[in-house]
């Protein structure tokens, strides 16, 4: 099984160490360090831009503390996520692009097309529903399990848990 081990959301601020107070405005940076995604916070008044080198970024508010429900899913970023790892071939990053194309599927951004063998690989072939860009996803052929954890991943990763 595939693991990505990157750090929850701590709700601190990656330049200064302050803690994002709830209802305030910050920026996500999603860096890719040594083949693993890693997340930074920062506070708006502390973002100066993305670092260089970011894999992606997106700005949000703090959620208050009573908020136990998860936040509502942002299908753009999704989707920028899924583009960005168009092309990828380590195991890790197939998987992930694959469990985003279904969640993309499930809240109808993508449609399903069909599907056909290449080799011993499955490929998945998709197109979005607003724009009609095609789009194949490999099927990395994941178990329950490793289903449950890369959907995990993701929603960590994108601070959804």
């Amino acid at each position: 099984m595939t693991d990505y081990q990157i750090q929850p959301n701590t709700r601190r601020c990656a330049a200064t160490g302050k803690e994002l107070e709830p209802g305030s405005k910050f920026y996500t940076v999603l860096l890719d360090q040594g083949g693993k995604f890693v997340r930074q916070d920062y506070s708006g008044e502390a973002w100066q831009g993305p670092p260089e080198g970011a894999f992606s970024f997106w700005a949000g508010r703090v959620p208050p503390p009573e908020a136990g429900r998860r936040p509502r899913i942002n299908d753009e970023l999704l989707l920028d996520c899924f583009n960005r790892l168009q092309g990828e071939t380590e195991p890790g990053r197939v998987s992930f692009r694959y469990v985003i194309a279904l969640l993309l599927m499930r809240r109808k951004r993508l449609k399903f097309d069909r599907v056909e063998a290449d080799g011993e690989r499955e490929v998945l072939h998709l197109r979005c529903a607003r724009t009609g860009t095609a789009y194949e996803v490999i099927n990395p052929r994941l178990t329950e399990d490793e289903m449950v954890a890369v959907q995990d991943e993701v929603f960590r990763v994108l601070g959804w848990e």
